[in-house]
């Protein structure tokens, strides 16, 4: 697995404390929301379990003996979601999915990705573009299906392409 390169602030006692000064807070959201990103991106993870996250290194800093509160998590993934970054899959909030880029951001790649090799007017199954060989090298290789799914909805909307469903399989067709 690579390596997280932790900020300072995850070594910093009050990080782990959603704070109430409103300039700070601010900056502290932004810095938990680029860590939480940054550390899904690097372990390869695409949700976040609420119930889960005392088990995280990511939300328990065992060194200086913190853990971020449940309360704190989804205050953060919250305003996250305000931003186009996440979304509940439930209704109770406890799983949420996580974006470290939106999901227009993943389109475009995905879509430019597309127009670069040709697959203009032509069917790629959705297992191809998440696993295929063609895709090894992009950014969205292994991306969880749902939020590939996600992604390619926002094409769809913008005319560039079409989801299909044939046989087992989910496709897409690109314009």
């Amino acid at each position: 697995m690579a390596e997280i390169s932790w900020p300072w602030q995850y070594n910093f006692p009050p990080f782990f404390t959603i704070q109430p000064h409103s300039e700070t807070r601010s900056k502290q959201l932004e810095a938990w929301q680029q860590l939480i990103s940054e550390y899904l991106k690097v372990t390869k993870q695409s949700t976040v379990d609420i119930r889960e996250t005392q088990n995280s290194p990511l939300f328990n800093n065992a060194s200086i003996n913190r853990k971020l509160s449940s309360e704190s998590l989804l205050t953060i993934l919250e305003d996250m979601a305000k931003a186009g970054k996440a979304a509940p899959v439930d209704k109770s909030k406890n799983v949420w999915e996580v974006y470290w880029h939106s999901l227009d951001e993943w389109g475009n790649m995905i879509y430019s990705w597309a127009s670069c090799n040709g697959l203009n007017n032509s069917v790629c199954t959705l297992f191809e573009l998440r696993e295929g060989d063609n895709t090894v090298g992009e950014e969205f290789h292994g991306l969880d299906m749902n939020i590939l799914v996600k992604a390619l909805k926002t094409l769809e909307v913008k005319g560039k392409c079409e989801l299909m469903e044939f046989d087992e399989s989910q496709g897409v067709k690109f314009f």
